[in-house]
């Protein structure tokens, strides 16, 4: 794993640990999972702390913006903080403007009941004035990860209400919520606490001692994406996971990126990444000198989209090296 953002980085290294160490399923749930509890900053200071590198203890025991130590996070919910926790906790306050309580359709039965709930419930708000005046403004989408460079792209012809409607609709009704966490994450701040609530693979208790055996094969980097690539040899990669980090990039950004990709990528290679608008962003702004290289496949990208559970994204798009 490769990323720019300390945070991420430095959330990464404290799972690992926390994996490793934490040998009890309940410790870790309560630790990483429901990340809210008061006895976790002594299990981080006693159990976690010492196996920590350097930086990424400074960073833990360091504050935020206001004054607290990071670590304090995980005894308040983890999840609720950060850009995207930060926008989720701004729209269940204009929720409940509305009186509508998002937890509401979690109880939700069957698809059909979340449909009922949604249609009932939640579709009227994005019809309210100040939704709609808020979603005009760009800036107002940088917690769903959506800069300004994309903001016309995302909306196209329609208005922004509709499209973040559309995508709260496949959120709320494309999935049954009761196997979807990532609509626990939206609809109540956090995982469930029951033992049946939906939880990321890696948290799951019968994925729990597969995941510690492979801790080793992953490693996490501080450092410049691109940089890393071009510091490697040629077919040196066989997958590239991008994530939505060619949302923000310039064109200048993207083909130096994709140039790189392309030299090190073996025959075969395959590179899936999502998008806030539903095409592919690459055409028109990387060189069809490098597109060329590889083979773009629409329909298994649909059928990606089609089954992608965040709902947050427009578009979910998978490359693969020709020859």
């Amino acid at each position: 794993m490769v990323d720019l953002n300390t945070a991420h980085v430095a959330l990464n290294k404290l799972k690992h640990v926390a994996i490793r160490e934490l040998t009890t399923y309940a410790e870790l749930r309560r630790f990483i999972a429901e990340a809210d509890h008061p006895g976790n900053v002594a299990i981080y200071r006693e159990r976690l702390a010492p196996h920590l590198d350097e930086t990424t203890r400074r960073y833990w025991e360091g504050r935020d913006l206001v004054g607290r130590r990071r670590i304090r996070a995980f005894t308040r919910g983890i999840y609720k903080q950060g850009l995207l926790g930060g926008f989720i906790g701004a729209a269940h306050m204009i929720a409940r403007l509305y009186r509508l309580d998002p937890a509401e359709i979690l109880g939700a039965e069957s698809v059909e009941e979340q449909r009922r709930l949604f249609d009932e419930r939640f579709a009227p708000v994005f019809e309210r004035r100040l939704v709609r005046w808020l979603t005009n403004h760009p800036a107002s989408l940088f917690g769903l990860g959506i800069p300004p460079a994309q903001y016309d792209a995302l909306g196209g012809e329609q208005r922004m209400a509709d499209v973040l409607r559309a995508r709260l609709e496949k959120l709320a009704c494309g999935f049954p919520v009761n196997d979807n966490y990532f609509a626990w994450q939206a609809f109540s701040r956090g995982y469930g606490r029951t033992c049946e609530a939906p939880l990321p693979p890696y948290l799951q208790r019968d994925n729990i001692q597969a995941v510690r055996d492979r801790l080793g094969r992953v490693q996490v980097e501080h450092a410049n994406f691109t940089e890393t690539v071009r510091a490697s040899d040629h077919g040196a990669f066989d997958r590239f996971i991008l994530l939505d980090a060619q949302d923000w990039m310039s064109d200048t950004q993207l083909t130096d990126l994709w140039h790189e990709m392309t030299r090190v990528a073996a025959p075969g290679a395959r590179v899936l990444f999502r998008t806030a608008a539903e095409p592919t962003l690459l055409p028109g702004r990387v060189p069809d000198a490098i597109l060329d290289c590889w083979d773009y496949r629409e329909d298994e990208s649909r059928r990606a989209t089609e089954a992608d559970r965040s709902s947050i994204y427009g578009g979910v798009h998978l490359y693969v090296r020709k020859g």
